[in-house]
């Protein structure tokens, strides 16, 4: 495996890194009990606790929770049915599109060359 540092991706997809036999099921009551522990209120997304892959913040700015697109398809998918057409024109406009204050979460997309 070739190394790039300044090349993103989500190593989720392609290895499992989670012990075997256990499957992560990130739930809005873990998330909101990790936030708790640091003191932090980030705006989480209904719906996709198990497509948020971390938080970040920068210095003198509010701490936001990162969203993975690709999961929050297979989350759309998987729960309502949707094709995968129908489920990124339902984020980029419902999620992506939309404005919800500084505290907006952020949605990672993967590069494809």
């Amino acid at each position: 495996m070739d190394f790039n540092p300044f090349r993103y991706k989500d190593a989720s997809t392609e290895y499992d890194t989670q012990p075997k036999g256990n499957k992560m099921n990130m739930t809005r009551e873990a998330l909101e009990e990790y936030l708790g522990q640091m003191g932090e209120t980030p705006l989480l997304m209904d719906g996709f606790d198990e497509a948020c892959i971390g938080f970040s913040q920068r210095i003198n700015e509010p701490f936001l929770a990162v969203y993975s697109y690709e999961k929050m398809i297979e989350v759309l998918m998987e729960r309502d049915g949707m094709d995968d057409e129908t489920a990124m024109e339902y984020i980029d406009f419902n999620c992506v599109g939309s404005w919800m204050g500084e505290k907006k979460p952020i949605i990672v997309m993967p590069i494809e060359l």
